[in-house]
């Protein structure tokens, strides 16, 4: 039996990578290791991290740089290399939000439903009050925030369970995921506006979140986001 007929085994470990490739010049190394982290990026669902993108390379390899080369080279591009949810990530750019529309009916991105108002205004409550518990988003509206309400979420995978409160019972607390951050293209929880400032800048208001008129703030905040991404 020739050796390119056996096939190998279930448990069977790749071969070992080449990442430092010492025996190439400088210059095509670095091009190796910019088509390397490329192709790694791109062939991913989701943000890749640089604990990922450092398995490829080699140990001297500065991935940042690499990032940068790369974005550097998809100028004019209808897509570029975006940092988010602690990784990177291809994306088409938002100038073809509307091209994409009318081509497949889905704006950028929008990979999920929409969320109704009720939702829009808990997600926007736990992204800046997290940790927090279903009781206090109910002491906070002066109604009760449902569990169906927040299935609704966690079926997206907006939101996750956090640490258990002190409070009696130990009740679950609920935090953003990652996947929040992909959707507001955001890399970390430190990017979100300062409330404060949203409020100053009017495109945030405490009384209108207690009376339920989410929507607009909801679309100032996504507004702000944008605004910060792009700075």
């Amino acid at each position: 039996m020739s050796q390119a007929s056996v096939r190998r085994k279930p448990d069977d470990q790749p071969a070992l990578l080449d990442t430092e490739l010492e025996h190439l010049p400088p210059e095509l190394r670095w091009r190796e290791w910019m088509g390397r982290v490329e192709a790694v990026i791109f062939a991913a669902n989701e943000p890749v991290s640089r604990e990922v993108l450092a398995r490829v390379v080699g140990r001297n390899c500065n991935i940042d740089l690499v990032i940068d080369d790369i974005r550097a080279g998809l100028a004019g591009r209808p897509y570029e290399l975006v940092s988010v949810a602690g990784g990177w990530q291809h994306r088409t750019k938002k100038v073809f939000g509307d091209v994409i529309h009318a081509a497949f009916g889905t704006a950028v991105g929008q990979g999920t439903k929409e969320l109704s108002q009720s939702e829009a205004l808990v997600l926007m409550c736990i992204a800046y009050f997290q940790p927090i518990t279903r009781g206090e988003l109910s002491s906070f509206f002066g109604k009760e925030v449902s569990r169906d309400l927040i299935g609704v979420l966690r079926a997206q995978e907006l939101i996750a369970s956090g640490p258990r409160s002190p409070q009696p019972g130990a009740p679950y607390s609920y935090v953003t995921t990652k996947n929040f951050l992909s959707q507001f293209g955001l890399d970390t929880l430190r990017q979100l506006p300062d409330f404060e400032a949203l409020e100053d800048a009017g495109l945030l208001s405490k009384e209108k979140l207690l009376a339920g008129d989410i929507m607009s703030d909801f679309a100032g905040l996504q507004e702000a986001v944008e605004v910060e991404a792009d700075e």
